[in-house]
């Protein structure tokens, strides 16, 4: 009877350490807060052309360098050799703070969001080699190597955090 609790307790353990990890790095804009201050000096560092995996195939960003207020990127992602989706968007600085903002397209250009609606993530957190969007964080962890941690809303209700590793090309 000891050595069944003894496991139970470890599984319980290991659980919620799983659980607690696969959620960390990311953080949640909730009601009442307030966008810290920041500049685009602050994720100047994101800019650069990006390729990873994920999803089963190539992923790559596009980062523009800060110019107007925004820094502009596009992405997409490859499965066996075809286009599955495509992301275009930016980062905007307004009112002393940020924002990502992007909108989602299939293969055929034909876009998945109304024509003027964006998928928006309110700024959190800036830590110096971390940005904390809404459920959204950019992590660098050099000059040619950055993360990406998102919070992907399933269909079903469930949601998942997903992990981009990008090197420099």
């Amino acid at each position: 009877m000891r050595l069944q609790l003894t496991f139970l307790l470890f599984v319980m353990i290991i659980s919620t350490a799983f659980a607690q990890e696969q959620a960390s790095n990311v953080l949640k804009f909730t009601e009442g807060m307030n966008s810290p201050k920041a500049s685009l000096q602050d994720v100047s560092w994101i800019s650069g052309y990006w390729r990873g995996e994920a999803f089963g195939g190539i992923t790559e960003e596009i980062w523009s360098d800060p110019l107007g207020n925004s820094m502009m990127f596009s992405f997409k992602l490859v499965i066996n050799g075809k286009i599955q989706f495509y992301e275009v968007g930016g980062i905007t600085e307004e009112n002393n703070t940020l924002l990502l903002q992007l909108k989602h397209f299939h293969g055929d250009f034909k876009g998945w969001e109304k024509k003027d609606e964006t998928v928006d993530f309110k700024l959190v957190k800036v830590e110096k080699d971390r940005v904390y969007f809404d459920e959204f964080t950019f992590e660098k962890i050099s000059d040619s190597e950055i993360n990406l941690y998102v919070v992907v809303h399933n269909k079903d209700g469930s949601s998942e955090e997903v992990k981009f590793n990008y090197k420099r090309r």
